[in-house]
């Protein structure tokens, strides 16, 4: 019927809803940037910033909001409003070598009888903003307490030693 009379269907539904006495809906042409962009931030502050632009535009459309894809993203960039990123697993243990084992004296027996019997040690890794550091810890498994620890921003042998040596002192 549209195509014999020389109307488009939105024009033709547009004007049947307005005969029903229906309101037509807001569309994303009709919301202003601000009014966008004030949906936006506060989805972003209620999911603490984890959304990007493809469920943040999921989330407007499920809250009623219309609003285009690219209208999303590009007030998203522009208002510098980015999600969160996951921090990139980083692996720092070498199983395959051929350097000697040490024999396990410890046994799983992580209670001490006394001060200064038993020490444990390991060694972390911490991001900061000039790069990563590197901790090596040895603790006393009598006290629980920190005997020797080393911050190096390499993981090289010189770290392992000054954590005992500090331990050791």
């Amino acid at each position: 019927m549209c195509r014999v009379l020389g109307v488009s269907e939105s024009g033709y539904f547009g004007w049947q809803r307005r005969q029903n006495g229906r309101s037509p809906r807001v569309s994303s042409s009709r919301l202003g940037e601000p009014c966008v962009l004030a949906h936006i931030r506060a989805i972003h502050a209620e999911v603490k910033g984890e959304y990007g632009w493809p469920r943040m535009h999921r989330e407007l459309s499920n809250r009623g909001v219309r609003v285009g894809k690219e209208r999303v993203r590009l007030l998203m960039k522009r208002h510098g409003i980015r999600a969160k990123t996951k921090r990139r697993f980083m692996v720092t243990t070498d199983s395959r070598h051929t350097l000697p084992i040490a024999p396990n004296l410890v046994s799983r027996q992580f209670n001490a009888g006394a001060p200064n019997q038993v020490w444990a040690g390991d060694i972390t890794y911490i991001r900061t903003a000039e790069g990563w550091l590197y901790l090596a810890a040895v603790i006393d498994l009598f006290s629980r307490h920190v005997v020797g620890w080393s911050l190096k921003p390499h993981m090289q042998t010189e770290l392992v030693k000054e954590a005992f040596l500090m331990a050791w002192f």
